[in-house]
């Protein structure tokens, strides 16, 4: 065990105080969840700065790293699908759900026939990690009401939903050779 293995864990412990915390019947619970939320988001940049500073990355830690992103992120969707109630949080929700399962299993598939490194993590992510995070957070942290804060927080998480498409197809298009032979004998 590790500190940036500890903080990936911490991450995944931190979700069900998140989801607590957006429960909670008062008008606080939008900054203290948002809060928390960007907290956990900071521990997936800091876990991988110091697995790479540090020489400290680990199976266990490759595994659980994107786990971790996954859950938080599909629960604050999740979240605010329920509270927002509207087409404009539940279309990007889906996509990046959507993307992230198709993703995975494409992932496992494509190690599984040994091609893994054929549809490895892009720079592009990086951007629709970023925009969905500053998303989410800004969503988390204000009430499901039109205004400046949560137009920009629909218009940013449109923008990851829209790079989580085109990042989706090109996973798609890097393994499509592999998809289209036959490989696997199916």
């Amino acid at each position: 065990m590790n500190i940036p293995n500890l903080l990936t864990i911490l991450r995944v412990l931190l979700i069900p105080v998140f989801i607590g915390l957006f429960y909670l019947p008062f008008d606080w619970r939008y900054w203290a969840a948002s809060a928390v939320f960007a907290l956990a988001s900071a521990t997936d940049w800091l876990d991988g700065y110091l697995a790479r500073r540090l020489g400290q990355s680990t199976p266990f830690g490759a595994f659980l790293d994107p786990v971790a992103d996954k859950l938080i992120v599909a629960v604050a969707l999740v979240l605010l699908v329920e509270e927002h109630g509207n087409l404009w949080l539940t279309l990007p929700a889906m996509i990046i759900i959507g993307r992230e399962i198709v993703v995975s299993a494409l992932r496992e598939w494509m190690a599984e026939i040994g091609a893994r490194a054929h549809v490895a993590v892009s720079n592009l992510g990086k951007w629709k990690t970023t925009a969905q995070m500053v998303a989410l957070v800004i969503l988390l942290g204000n009430p499901p009401r039109m205004d400046v804060w949560v137009g920009l927080g629909y218009g940013l998480l449109i923008v990851a939903a829209g790079l989580t498409l085109w990042s989706m197809v090109q996973y798609l298009r890097a393994a499509w050779p592999h998809l289209s032979t036959g490989a696997n004998g199916k």
